[in-house]
């Protein structure tokens, strides 16, 4: 696919990589703002000026497109457009996109990628070009994908992406056998993880860590780093706590926070539901797996049709993390390795049963690997079974 992708790359010109990749800059400013809609960016060139550019702020707002089309005015004829997504073409919270670049009289589209959404996927391209607009498509997708795993993941599979984050020590702990692990990595490490928070639709985390940490799960402006931490912060992600029997104490401090906690569990013990909703919370009933806990693959499909969860971050203890990496739910993980020892009594990164042999080991693909201050971030995602080197990432 990669080489593929490069050949389309190839017969684009100098200045169309130029201004794609400016839009992708653009792009990324959402980053932290637009959920549940995808990070897209738009640049208006004419006559080799660029003389409109925007990007998609927040849900409800104007797209990227129209933005770029505001700043133009009447420059935007005659121009080129480099635009991250296909335009859209239906009428949501906002017009169609296509149609306002055909009423701006824009000469040509160049797309980074179609629309991941099979329903609606090529229909904006077709208008534009049926509008006689020369369209272009595939410049940059690699890079326009990157910006967006959730979204094209909720898409295209009916799930979100799901990534993992772990902080360990250099022996593979992640807490000390008492459940004390604050904190195990340093400050920038910290802040990482805020920010990974706040790209996130939803935190999900078992019962266990939470009465274990009673962490409030939330994005932190001061800890961001960012100078729209305010605005950033204030939409807080889902908080989803997997919890079968309900133990979650109605003292938690996840229940107190700001934004939305979702209690998911196959107990339909009615007074309990109701001591949690009186506590804050809101209560989930789904199907059981083959142990009578939440069945995994369910959740993710429910997350993703009534929540619109694009990034799930999944931050939680060995037991979760092992049975959701069993059933091969995670696409993504981002392990944070502090230059410490904790000791054989400490707590493992995963719960992982069925492993007797070396062919059972469950291999990983490195993607990046960095230092974070005095600690290391490795992003990874599992090898699938039965392929060399194939990942789950979309």
């Amino acid at each position: 696919m990669s080489a593929t992708l490069s050949s389309v790359d190839d017969q684009f010109s100098a200045n169309d990589h130029r201004y794609m990749a400016r839009a992708l800059v653009l792009a990324a400013h959402g980053l932290y703002t637009t959920d549940p809609n995808p990070r897209v960016g738009c640049v208006l060139v004419r006559d080799g000026e660029v003389v409109g550019e925007g990007y998609h702020r927040h849900a409800g707002e104007a797209h990227a497109e129209i933005n770029a089309l505001t700043a133009a005015g009447g420059s935007a004829r005659g121009a080129t457009a480099y635009v991250t997504l296909e335009p859209c073409s239906h009428t949501g919270r906002t017009g169609p996109c296509a149609l306002a670049l055909q009423e701006a009289r824009v000469a040509r589209v160049v797309v980074a990628m179609v629309d991941p959404n099979p329903q609606v996927s090529g229909r904006g391209i077709r208008l534009l070009e049926e509008a006689g607009i020369e369209v272009s498509v595939g410049l940059l997708e690699v890079d326009a994908r990157a910006l967006n795993p959730g979204f094209i993941a909720r898409m295209a599979t009916q799930r979100p992406f799901v990534r993992m984050k772990m902080a360990m020590s250099l022996d593979g702990r992640t807490a000390m056998g008492s459940g004390e692990s604050q904190w195990i990595t340093g400050p920038e490490a910290r802040a990482q993880v805020q920010r990974l928070r706040a790209r996130s639709s939803a935190i999900l985390s078992g019962v266990e860590s939470v009465i274990m940490d009673d962490s409030r799960l939330t994005v932190r402006a001061e800890q961001l780093g960012l100078d729209n931490a305010a605005d950033i912060a204030s939409r807080q992600p889902l908080r989803v706590i997997v919890d079968s029997r309900l133990r979650l104490p109605l003292a938690a401090a996840c229940l107190r926070a700001p934004g939305r906690t979702l209690v998911v569990t196959t107990s339909r013990e009615a007074e309990k539901h109701e001591r949690l909703i009186d506590a804050g919370a809101e209560v989930q009933v789904l199907s059981a797996d083959a142990q009578g806990r939440v069945d995994l693959s369910v959740l993710l499909e429910w997350l993703a049709a009534n929540e619109d969860v694009n990034e799930l971050l999944v931050e939680t203890g060995a037991t979760l993390a092992g049975a959701m990496l069993s059933a091969g739910l995670i696409d993504e993980m981002q392990l944070f390795v502090a230059p410490t020892l904790l000791g054989g009594d400490a707590r493992p990164l995963f719960t992982l049963s069925g492993l007797t042999q070396m062919a059972d080991q469950q291999r990983l693909t490195i993607h990046d690997m960095r230092a974070v201050g005095q600690d290391w971030r490795i992003i990874a995602s599992p090898v699938v079974t039965g392929t060399s080197d194939d990942t789950k990432v979309p």
